[in-house]
C-alpha cells in the first residue's frame, strides 16, 4: 500500500487521535487538525498538528489543501448543540467545499448506527428513549451530515458504529453495508483501523457501512 497524505478532522482526542495513531502505523503522512492539536499525546516524524477549527474556511481550506483523503472523526459535548444544531454539519460542509476546491477525492466520516437506512436495527426502546429522546439534536446532526457527504461527489464512505467502547483492537468486528443486525458495541481502536482502511481502499466507496463488534 502507498503512503497516503491524510487529514484527520477531530484529531486530539477519542476516535479521531486513535485514527492518527492507527494510519502513522500504517506508513501514512497525517495532518491532525483540531482546535487543540497539542493535546495529541503523539510524535511521530510523519505527523503533522494543526491547530484550527472547522468552522474556519480557511483554516479547513489549508488544512485539506495537498491531502489524499480526509477522515472526519469529530465527537462534541451533547450540549453544544443545544447551542448550534448544526455545529458538525457546517464544519462537514465547509471541509467537503474544500475537498472539492483542491480535487481531494476521499472522504471518511464517522456517523453512528441508527441514523438513516439503520434506525431499523435500534431496539424500539433506543430508538424511542434515545434517538428520539435524549440524543434528537445529535441524531438529527448525524442525518444532516450524512445528507451532505452523499450529496458530496466525493468518492466518500460513511461508518456508522454502534455504541463507542475504550480498550485496544480486537479485529474482530463486524463491517458491513447491508441493514442487518451488528453487534451494539464497538471499540473506538477498532473504528479507527476500519477508518484508515476506508481511505486506503475502494471496497467500501459510496456506501455507509454498519459497524460492530
Amino acid at each position: 500500500m502507498p503512503s497516503l497524505r491524510l487529514l484527520v478532522v477531530g484529531a486530539s482526542q477519542g476516535s479521531g487521535a486513535l485514527t492518527v495513531s492507527a494510519a502513522l502505523a500504517r506508513g501514512h503522512q497525517v495532518t491532525a487538525f483540531a482546535r487543540s492539536a497539542d493535546k495529541l499525546a503523539i510524535e511521530h516524524p510523519l505527523l503533522t498538528k494543526l491547530a484550527g477549527s472547522f468552522h474556519d474556511a480557511a483554516a479547513v481550506d489549508a488544512a485539506v489543501a495537498g491531502q489524499d483523503g480526509v477522515i472526519i472523526a469529530v465527537n462534541v459535548p451533547g450540549g453544544v448543540f443545544k447551542e448550534n444544531p448544526t455545529y458538525v454539519s457546517s464544519g462537514v460542509a465547509l471541509v467537503i467545499e474544500a475537498m472539492k476546491r483542491h480535487g481531494v477525492p476521499r472522504l471518511v466520516l464517522v456517523s453512528a448506527l441508527g441514523t438513516g437506512d439503520s434506525r431499523p436495527l435500534l431496539g424500539w426502546l433506543v430508538r424511542t428513549l434515545l434517538k428520539d429522546g435524549l440524543l434528537k439534536l445529535p441524531s438529527q446532526e448525524h442525518e444532516r451530515k450524512e445528507a451532505l457527504t452523499r450529496a458530496s461527489g466525493l468518492a466518500w464512505v460513511i461508518a456508522r458504529p454502534g455504541r463507542l467502547t475504550n480498550g485496544p483492537a480486537l479485529g474482530r468486528f463486524v463491517a458491513q453495508a447491508e441493514i442487518a443486525p451488528v453487534p451494539g458495541s464497538i471499540a473506538r481502536a477498532d473504528v479507527a483501523e476500519f477508518l484508515v482502511t476506508a481511505a486506503e481502499n475502494d471496497t467500501w466507496v459510496g456506501k455507509a457501512v454498519q459497524l460492530g463488534g
